[in-house]
């Protein structure tokens, strides 16, 4: 089961990083009118446009590599529960209005569904990353 989770949960991250940062990426007009139609100050707005789509990117490009999967894992995991938090925040109605500016095939989900699709994938990250932690620590010793 640790093999399969060491060899599938990486490329599966790099597939969904990928797709994540080039929709955004081919639709970024209407991207950053989303992320300024949010409830946040423009100035994360702007900030949030011009950070998350390099993020994705380097984070599916460290995924690629044996070097650098250990980065990419925590890069995901960061992204993946910073995205899973402000989904949970949206449900809790904690934002006076919250649009979705996902891209993609995502946009389509509704909250409560975008919310169990990150939860799995935060898992499957966490498990992934704790996994490669134990080999690393274990091949040091």
């Amino acid at each position: 089961m640790k093999a399969i989770f060491k060899s599938s949960v990486p490329p599966l991250l790099v597939l969904l990083f990928s797709y994540a940062a080039f929709s955004k990426l081919f639709t970024i007009t209407a991207f950053g009118q989303q992320l300024h139609n949010q409830s946040f100050p423009s100035w994360l707005a702007d900030f949030l446009l011009y950070f998350l789509i390099p993020a994705e990117i380097i984070t599916a490009v460290l995924l690629c590599f044996k070097r650098t999967v250990l980065v990419g894992l925590l890069f995901s995991s960061v992204l993946l529960l910073a995205f899973t938090a402000y989904i949970a925040l949206v449900l809790a109605d904690y934002f006076t209005k919250a649009p979705c500016s996902c891209g993609g095939v995502l946009k389509w989900l509704g909250w409560k569904s975008h919310l169990i699709f990150n939860l799995v994938f935060t898992t499957l990250t966490i498990t992934s990353l704790t996994i490669h932690l134990k080999r690393e620590v274990r091949d040091k010793e």
